[in-house]
Parts: C-alpha cells; sequence; structure tokens
C-alpha cells in the first residue's frame, strides 16, 4: 500500500461518491434542470472535500476501535502508514478549504448546512450517537442525508416553498441510513460487539432488527413515488422507483428468511440509492 492510495482508503471513497450523487440531485431538484457547470462543480468539490475531510477526523477518532474490528484492517494499516498527526493536518485543510469554497463560491446557507453535515458527523454522531445507543444510526443519518439540502441550497438559498422537493429527498435518505448500516450490522455484529458499539443486533437481537429494516424500507417506496405524483419527474421514472424499491425489499425478504444473506442485501440497498438518485436526476434534466 502506498501513501495515496491509503490516503483515498482513509477518505471513504464510497460515502464520497454517495455524497456527490445526492448532491447533484438537490441542485437538479432546486433548478428543474441540470444547472449550470459552473455551479456544480464548486458544490461538488465544497462537498467531495468536506467529505473527505470528515471521513478522516472520523477514523482519527475511532482508531482505537477499528483496531478491534476485523473488516477494518486495511484502514488501521493505512492510518499507520499517514500517521495521526498528518492525517489531522490533511483533514484540517481539506475541511477548511471546503467551507471557503463554500463561503466564498457559494452562497451562505450552503456553507451552514456544509458546516452542519461536518459537525454532526464528526460530533454529534462520532462522538456520542454511535457508541451510545443501538438508535443512533437513526439520527445519525442526517450528516449522510445533508448533502440533498447542500446541493439544493447551491442553487436556490432562498429556500422558498420549492424546498419542500429537497425536504422530501431528505427524508428519504433518513429514511434509507437505517435499515442499511443495521443490515451491514446484521452480518458483522461480532465485529461491533468487539469494538464496542450497540448495535441493534446485539442490543434487541436479529429478529427485532429484521422487523425494523422491513419497516424502514417499506417507507421508502412512497417517498421515492413523491416526485411523480406531484408531477417533477415522469412514469418512467415512477415505474424505475417503484421496480428497484420492490427488489430491494425483496433482498431483504431473503436475508430475513435465510439469515445468511444480509451482505447483498446490505449491497443491493446501495445501489437501490444509486439507481434511484440517476435516474431522478436524469429524468429531471431531460423533460
Amino acid at each position: 500500500m502506498n501513501y495515496l492510495s491509503a490516503l483515498i482508503s482513509l477518505s471513504k471513497p464510497n460515502i464520497i461518491l454517495s455524497v456527490g450523487l445526492t448532491g447533484l440531485t438537490g441542485m437538479v431538484l432546486a433548478k428543474g434542470s441540470f444547472p449550470e457547470i459552473n455551479i456544480i462543480f464548486y458544490t461538488l468539490l465544497s462537498l467531495i472535500l468536506s467529505a473527505a475531510g470528515a471521513a478522516m477526523v472520523n477514523n482519527l477518532i475511532e482508531k482505537d476501535s477499528d483496531k478491534l474490528m476485523k473488516r477494518l484492517s486495511s484502514r488501521v494499516e493505512s492510518l499507520n502508514l499517514i500517521g495521526p498527526m498528518n492525517l489531522t493536518i490533511i483533514a484540517s485543510f481539506l475541511i477548511t478549504f471546503s467551507l471557503g469554497i463554500s463561503f466564498f463560491k457559494i452562497n451562505i446557507i450552503n456553507f451552514y448546512f456544509t458546516l452542519a453535515a461536518i459537525l454532526s458527523y464528526t460530533i454529534y454522531y462520532t462522538l456520542f450517537l454511535k457508541k451510545s445507543s443501538p438508535f443512533g444510526t437513526v439520527l445519525g443519518g442526517i450528516p449522510g442525508a445533508l448533502p440533498v439540502l447542500i446541493g439544493f441550497a447551491a442553487i436556490n438559498p432562498d429556500l422558498s416553498i420549492s424546498f419542500i422537493n429537497g425536504v422530501v429527498m431528505f427524508t428519504f435518505m433518513m429514511l434509507w441510513q437505517p435499515p442499511h448500516f443495521w443490515l451491514l450490522a446484521q452480518f458483522l455484529a461480532e465485529d461491533y460487539k468487539n469494538a464496542g458499539f450497540p448495535v441493534m443486533p446485539i442490543v434487541y437481537g436479529k429478529t427485532y432488527t429484521d422487523y425494523l429494516i422491513m419497516i424502514y424500507s417499506l417507507s421508502l417506496i412512497p417517498f421515492s413515488l413523491y416526485f411523480w405524483v406531484i408531477g417533477i419527474a415522469s412514469k418512467l421514472y415512477a415505474i424505475t422507483a417503484l421496480i428497484i424499491g420492490l427488489a430491494f425489499l425483496f433482498s431483504v425478504y431473503k436475508a430475513f428468511k435465510s439469515k445468511k444473506k444480509y451482505k447483498m442485501a446490505f449491497i443491493f440497498s446501495i445501489f437501490y440509492m444509486l439507481i434511484l438518485h440517476t435516474t431522478l436526476i436524469i429524468d429531471i434534466s431531460v423533460r
């Protein structure tokens, strides 16, 4: 492992992809079409840098816990290679630069939302929620959902009545986060137990967690169809959202039945979110 690959690993590129895509969704919802390239560039650059910096801070805070989790061995190796002090400097630079872009190149509302996402992830979630309660991931979804509003505010800082469209997608992401994480916790329960995290399967058992996952997963479908109901998106989007939503439910059901396919359902939850956002972006942009 070289220095650059270690740094990329510590920035959590999978989260960066989610942040960038959902931020773009927020921009498209606010604009009602595909926004200008310059605002996309500055918004996504700010989002990506802030997400990378916050992820690095998360790694620094949880470095001792990470050593107790087998799946994070490569992350521990990456941190050892970079060094905590060097990573602190890099993370500070990325966060400061991202906030500078937001403040000087976008607008003050975008800046506030970006700052809220950084603080809610590094302090509110990582320092407090994650180790305090198995329900921590419910409110812990805030930083993962805020990129939608960050993108929306980049286009429409006035937060007019159309802001409700951004709030609906924000809510969708808030509802998507718990089943996504609980599916991960189902097949990595021992890992989280060893690290001292009170995740749902450990505290309340797998059956209770299964029911919660199903309830949250079911709630995603009506929120995804909202954009078709109010006429923002086409019937083609609605059909896609319904099919992919039902497919996700089926993957969850299969995991419950076998008690062995949680990882597959977890991976499908990622594809569900990516396909839904991508479809909505394309649908609105080409209409």
